[in-house]
């Protein structure tokens, strides 16, 4: 049985693993500040980690139609899969940044590499499209 799409499928199950970390960070910061709906209202760390899987969701959705769509057209082998774990490698520092400290730089890191993926897909997306590629 052959895989159809296999490195756009291992992206969107890293996607979910990813999105649900996030999520549960979130919730643990929710139960510590006593939070239900809604933020703590002073853009503190509740709000700092609501961000950080928000702008995980905003971007990988890109990301992800990108690499299916890259992959469908039979020109992402090998890099391709490279290209995804450094975004997904990213996308934790980003998370992880968030939260400030000592591991504040995660959040540009994560931001540079969301960024640089995104503009390197589209562009390849778009040279493929008009034949360059």
């Amino acid at each position: 049985m052959a895989i159809v799409l296999p490195v756009t499928l291992t992206a969107a199950a890293a996607a979910a693993i990813i999105n649900l970390w996030l999520s549960i960070r979130v919730g643990q910061m929710r139960i510590k500040h006593k939070v239900s709906i809604g933020d703590d209202g002073a853009g503190g760390p509740l709000t700092a980690r609501m961000r950080a899987q928000l702008n995980f969701v905003e971007n990988t959705a890109f990301f992800l139609v990108l690499v299916a769509a890259i992959e469908l057209s039979g020109r992402g082998d090998p890099w391709l899969a490279w290209v995804v774990a450094l975004y997904m490698i990213g996308r934790v520092a980003h998370g992880f940044g968030m939260d400030g400290g000592t591991l504040a730089k995660g959040r540009s890191i994560g931001v540079l590499i969301t960024m640089l993926s995104l503009l390197g897909l589209a562009a390849f997306a778009v040279l493929i499209t008009l034949g360059v590629m």
